[in-house]
């Protein structure tokens, strides 16, 4: 049988109408068999300062226990000025801080995101990946799914309702599914066992 994963699922968007905040809830029911994705919302992280980093606000406890307690991580980001929006780079500074504490390091993650736009939110996707590289994540490449024209790939209840979309995001999460299984000591432990 193989180890049950758990993927922390994140969107870099607070709005409440938010096409990414709507792609992860469509993930969280597209998750392969044996896993599970438990989303985070960062509406309460606070802007951060170094100075509070050595004794961080609980929502940055938390939101740090819940990163090292997930196996993989997905983060799904809008693009904002051709980059990642504020509040998911502020998240993930926190995440890393102080040095030599990182939640980060090791977990193998995915992206995806979505957009209005026609070119969706790919070159915040490769800003992302650089970030995480820096941060020592083991990000998939394939495949890369970017939600262009979101207006029409949701309904006006937010769900997901383009079949093609719904079956990219299955494979990006099998991948991960497998992924996660393969590059991680623990599971790798559980699933021979």
């Amino acid at each position: 049988m193989s180890s049950h994963v758990r993927i922390l699922g994140i969107a870099g968007s607070l709005r409440r109408g938010s096409y990414n905040q709507a792609a992860l809830r469509a993930a969280k029911l597209l998750v392969p068999e044996n896993s599970e994705i438990d989303l985070f919302q960062l509406d309460e992280i606070p802007v951060f300062n170094e100075d509070d980093e050595k004794c961080p606000p609980s929502s940055v406890v938390e939101f740090k226990k819940r990163i090292r307690s997930a196996d993989a991580v997905l983060i799904v980001t809008p693009e904002y000025n051709y980059s990642i929006p504020g509040v998911l780079k502020n998240a993930i500074d926190w995440a890393s801080r102080p040095h030599g504490d990182s939640a980060w390091s090791g977990k193998p993650a995915a992206i995806m995101g979505a957009s209005l736009a026609l070119i969706g939110t790919a070159r915040a996707q490769q800003h992302l990946r650089q970030i995480l590289v820096t941060l020592n994540l083991f990000t998939l490449n394939k495949p890369e799914v970017i939600i262009a024209d979101a207006a029409h790939r949701f309904d006006e209840n937010g769900n997901l309702i383009h079949e093609p979309t719904k079956q990219l995001i299955q494979e990006l999460l099998s991948n991960l599914v497998d992924w996660t299984r393969r590059i991680s000591p623990a599971l790798a432990r559980e699933a021979s066992s």
